[in-house]
């Protein structure tokens, strides 16, 4: 018998497509990532550069057993198929598995599928193909650029500014931050009045005065406008207008993020995690079923194998003058359309009909994903605009009222895209009316808004920065670095995160903006078909940045420590607070010349402090720090459960409150920074 082993990143997906393929199949997980850059060679990056930058890869420490299982079942197996996710970083993942399996003796095929059903799962293993180069190196040179971004000035920026990171599309998103606080910072208010005739059963607002735009800037010139008014005001025109609202197109990972943000207000990294579990399989009675395609996507595109059939079900369920078209998106900046839209993988399964087999979360998402896309290929809400103009002497006022004559898309959309409905009484051109009062208000223009998460990828996509792969993780990372903090669900840069962008921009200005970063996309894109090639492109990179470096380590300033205000006891130095991998601690600034450290009197009891984050454990104590008193560990900060000796949860790590994408347990925060999952010895999920 012809056995097949069969290895995909995810093992809740290898439980769904192991289901599909029969017996003579086994599925495996590799659990993401199996190897990484090594931290060898010349300033750790893992690069031989002078053998035209050749890289040197090592095991994930905590995949070792995760690849000896694998090359137990490759033993077995007669034939091996690489069934990673469809993206560049799948492609990755299959060469590496490839390499370190060392499949020279079997026949490897790479098996590609955009969503997790059984028709499109078999009928990729119809049709393999090898692994795809260009893909790979399109990637590899990703990684390695930010592999010297990230430690070259992540080094530099921790000596000289305390900063803890700094990355190629961190650093520009950070920037985005920084300029729209330094817009805000610089608005001056201006003044502006408004004018409306209140009658009984409307308001009309002012629209013109002496033929000319609306602009009263102070009480004065609006006082003279109320002075040149009549009492009787005549209806000198009505204007109807029948308009057609079309629907938006369908979601890809970018407009997903944002629109769950804005109607759901989940986190970009929450849709991604829900989003994850909605395309590797829900059960549904006797199988497990992908309910959407890919996530992580930059193309409004569906199939017609999708849309066809769609279009057939709306003309069904709701009607034929319902039915649309499939309409075709121009292509945007750096989108590769390398798959589909964010869909449902199937138009016949309703969000209703299956939500006790969805937690609350997974139904919330998935309707709005069904509700997106069924509404795309709908046809447009029609909108009749009353418009009726009130002159009095040389002042037009406005009064508007607008219905609903066709609801179209909003048949599905309507719980997420509303149309506000205003009505008039009856009007007729020449009638005249005379207003029961005239109501002023000053008002002052206001400074442009901060960004939230949603707002912020919106721009991130507009302007190429990254893709929607690091849109989630961008952010996650700036929040963890605490650059940024979150008020009102607005963004805030920190005066760390201020400095860091002043720093970088006054040294790094050639590549720590917005166009690089976007023509590095461009770039990748290039490599990813075979149009640019790796070795030149981070040669180039690499001899232009490394004097930039050179010259910000020469002449970016040090911040001194902050002084305590006292003097040290042993040489009268002063006193300065300085900062280890266990905390904050006062010590002589005459280092090394002299080692005072200030005694914190740690005999005293402190009340370890809180987290805020409710232990996953047992969902009932809240996750506190704490500083080992004994043993190997003794001094270490570690954090527990404070339900202790009830709960006796521990994390050697600070947790952040977000859930890994991979496996959906609790992220923490490493000492060095670097954010790891809690389940780090099963699931290796690092950021």
């Amino acid at each position: 018998m012809n056995q097949k082993l069969v290895i995909v990143e995810s093992p809740s997906k290898s439980k769904t497509i192991e289901q599909y393929l029969g017996k003579d199949f086994t599925v495996l997980s590799s659990k993401g990532h199996i190897r990484d850059l090594a931290i060898s060679g010349k300033g750790g990056l893992g690069l031989d550069i002078e053998n035209d930058f050749e890289p040197s890869y090592a095991t994930i420490k905590q995949k070792k057993k995760v690849i000896k299982e694998l090359k137990n079942a490759l033993k077995d197996a007669d034939e091996l198929y690489l069934a990673t996710d469809p993206d560049r970083e799948g492609e990755a993942i299959s060469w590496h598995l490839k390499e370190v399996l060392n499949t020279e003796d079997i026949p490897t095929k790479r098996v590609i599928f955009n969503e997790i059903t059984r028709e499109a799962v078999l009928k990729a293993f119809e049709k393999p193909r090898d692994i795809d180069y260009d893909l790979v190196s399109s990637q590899e040179t990703r990684r390695i650029l930010d592999r010297i971004i990230g430690f070259k000035l992540s080094k530099l920026l921790q000596n000289k500014i305390k900063s803890k990171s700094a990355g190629r599309v961190q650093s520009a998103a950070l920037k985005l931050i920084v300029d729209k606080e330094k817009e805000i910072d610089a608005f001056e208010p201006e003044e502006y009045w408004k004018v409306k005739a209140l009658f009984d059963k409307f308001e009309a607002d002012l629209y013109k005065y002496k033929n000319e735009s609306i602009d009263l800037s102070s009480e004065k010139e609006t006082n003279a406008l109320l002075d040149s008014l009549t009492d009787s005001f005549e209806i000198t025109n009505i204007e109807e207008k029948t308009r057609k609202k079309s629907p938006k197109l369908p979601f890809t990972t970018s407009t997903l993020q944002q629109e769950a943000a804005n109607k759901l207000y989940f986190s970009s990294q929450k849709t991604m995690l829900v989003a994850q579990h909605l395309y590797e399989g829900i059960q549904l009675k006797d199988e497990t079923v992908g309910l959407i395609t890919y996530m992580r996507t930059d193309s409004t595109r569906l199939s017609n194998t999708f849309a066809y059939p769609a279009i057939r079900h709306i003309e069904d369920f709701y009607g034929s003058e319902y039915k649309g078209f499939v309409r075709k998106a121009k292509k945007g900046l750096n989108v590769q359309d390398a798959h589909e839209a964010v869909r449902p993988t199937n138009v016949e399964i309703h969000p209703k009909e299956i939500k006790s087999y969805l937690s609350k979360d997974e139904y919330k998402l998935y309707k709005l994903i069904y509700a997106r896309t069924v509404a795309s290929l709908m046809k447009p809400a029609k909108i009749k605009k009353t418009d009726v103009e009130f002159t009095s002497n040389e002042a037009i006022f406005r009064a508007s009222a607008q219905e609903l004559v066709f609801d179209g898309y909003l048949k599905v959309y309507g719980d997420y895209e509303r149309i506000n409905i205003t009505t008039l009484p009856p009007l007729e051109t020449g009638a005249k009316m005379t207003p029961n009062e005239i109501d002023t208000e000053q008002k002052f223009t206001t400074p442009p808004p901060r960004y939230t998460e949603a707002r912020l990828i919106k721009d991130m996509e507009e302007l190429g920065i990254g893709r929607p792969s690091t849109y989630s993780q961008t952010v996650s990372t700036l929040k963890h670095r605490k650059y940024i903090k979150t008020k009102k669900k607005k963004f805030h840069p920190t005066d760390q995160g201020k400095l860091t962008i002043e720093k970088l921009t006054k040294f790094f200005d050639q590549i720590i903006n917005v166009n690089y970063t976007a023509r590095m996309e461009k770039i990748l894109d290039e490599i990813s078909v075979g149009k640019e090639e790796q070795t030149k492109i981070i040669s180039d990179f690499y001899h232009s940045f490394i004097p930039m470096v050179d010259n910000a380590n020469e002449n970016m300033e040090k911040i001194p420590p902050k002084l305590t205000g006292e003097k040290c006891p042993k040489c009268g130095h002063d006193m300065v607070i300085r900062q280890s991998r266990y905390g904050k601690f006062e010590a002589c600034s005459n280092f090394p010349k002299c080692k005072y450290i200030k005694d914190n009197d740690d005999k005293k009891k402190k009340e370890p402090e809180s987290t805020g984050v409710t232990c996953p454990k047992c969902n009932e104590g809240t996750i506190v720090k704490r500083v080992a008193k004994r043993g190997r560990n003794k001094g270490k900060t570690f954090y527990a459960c404070d339900n202790f000796p009830k709960c006796k949860n521990m994390l050697f790590g600070k947790p952040t409150g977000e859930k890994c994408p991979e496996c959906g347990q609790l992220l923490i925060e490493q000492e060095d920074g670097s954010i790891i999952c809690q389940n780090s010895k099963e699931c290796g999920y690092t950021q």
